[in-house]
């Protein structure tokens, strides 16, 4: 019977290049600036790692569809390296891909790296795909805002949620993220915002205004990850160990038949009673210390609230505006500023977050440090539409918590 890899597997060291804009680097310079600080916080030497795992969301806008524009950039020694993409959830697979090879014993030191460059292509959105397939169907007539607003507004129908209540609620998670975002020197956008502003921003797709999306940015993540025996005989303490990895696609269900009502995820909600289980987590409300989750969208986050169960059906509205998500609230919501405002490189997202849910564990995210003491931390990785995606949570925490 399969048991899960809590506590199999331990963060030996991570590394997150500066998000934004950097039209003067390509994304080997983004990988390289993200190893360096990995490499160096891991305490070994590159001839260590294994075998690595290599995201990347559109590999036609940068480094090509093979795995060896990594191993070039790093000169890593011949190890075996697999390029992988799933969606905006390339990043947390890549972290999978590692944790279960040593997980597995296969590995005994494995690396993840993510990167993108999104604003090389010069377009405001995600750059458009069209390889020939029957899906350029599908994707040449959704786009991301124009679907995730139909979430938003199924949200508000079920749950009879006025106009007014849902909009100032989305609100205020871009003023809450972006007074997170200030406090973080690697995030692209560290403007604090009002709610005012955001109410009387330019709407992109009803109800869904400028600040109620993410910014599109570059940027890389990198980590490497080792079983604990091997981690305490390098030096290490205070381990911050993996307690769970879990993965949902979607299967037709929400997009081919009435039985979704489009007011949530089916494969978040999947996902998470899987990571909970492996984790030994009972009740998320009280035991998550911090999360974060895709704030691809403003929505996004608010009904992501809902399908954690940190909040009951149709209270997030009411958790959100109460504070219980803010930096100084029960649960903190992007702490780091989210995809809101550290930006949305897709193959590196997913261990962003991962990234900061480790340097909180140990107490190194400076200003942005929660005050009180983290045990388990959660990031919740989404990639496509609301109507056909793939979910990957990811659970970590204090070793034997």
């Amino acid at each position: 019977m399969a048991s899960g890899i809590k506590d199999k597997v331990a963060i030996l060291g991570m590394g997150c290049s500066a998000f934004g804009e950097r039209w003067n680097d390509n994304a080997e310079d983004l990988i390289v600036e993200a190893f360096i600080e990995a490499i160096e916080d891991a305490g070994i030497d590159k001839s260590q790692i294994n075998a690595a795992w290599f995201s990347t969301g559109i590999e036609e806008q940068h480094v090509g569809k093979s795995a060896v524009p990594l191993s070039m950039a790093l000169r890593l020694p011949n190890i075996p390296v697999t390029r992988l993409e799933n969606y905006c959830a390339s990043g947390s697979e890549a972290f999978r891909g590692a944790t279960y090879a040593v997980a597995s014993g296969a590995c005994d030191i494995a690396l993840a790296v993510g990167v993108e460059k999104l604003k090389d292509t010069g377009y405001g959105g995600l750059p458009q795909r069209n390889r020939g397939s029957v899906n350029d169907l599908f994707w040449a007539n959704a786009s991301a805002p124009g679907s995730f607003a139909q979430l938003a507004t199924a949200y508000r129908a079920k749950h009879d949620v006025s106009a007014m209540d849902l909009k100032r609620a989305m609100a205020h998670i871009s003023v809450k993220s972006h007074d997170n975002g200030a406090k973080n020197p690697k995030a692209h956008l560290r403007n604090r915002i009002d709610e005012d502003k955001v109410m009387n921003a330019p709407m992109i797709a009803e109800p869904l205004g400028l600040f109620d999306c993410c910014g599109v940015s570059d940027g890389a993540a990198v980590a490497i990850v080792t079983t604990p025996e091997i981690a305490k005989a390098l030096g290490k303490k205070d381990l911050v160990t993996v307690k769970a990895m879990q993965l949902s696609a979607s299967n037709g269900r929400e997009a081919q038949h009435n039985s979704w009502d489009g007011s949530h995820f089916v494969t978040t909600r999947a996902a998470a009673k899987r990571a909970y289980e492996e984790a030994g987590i009972s009740n998320p409300r009280e035991q998550i210390s911090l999360f974060e989750v895709h704030d691809c969208f403003s929505i996004t986050e608010l009904v992501t609230m809902e399908d954690l169960f940190i909040s009951g059906e149709g209270r997030a509205v009411f958790d959100i505006m109460d504070g219980f998500f803010d930096a100084d609230g029960k649960v903190p919501c992007q702490i780091d500023g989210g995809l809101k405002c550290f930006g949305h490189p897709i193959g590196a997202s997913g261990l962003r977050m991962i990234y900061e849910m480790y340097l909180q564990m140990q107490g190194r995210a400076g200003e942005r440090q929660r005050s009180q003491e983290p045990i388990f931390g959660m990031t919740h990785n989404l990639g496509g539409f609301p109507h056909q995606n793939i979910c990957s949570i990811t659970i970590v925490g204090k070793e034997g918590a």
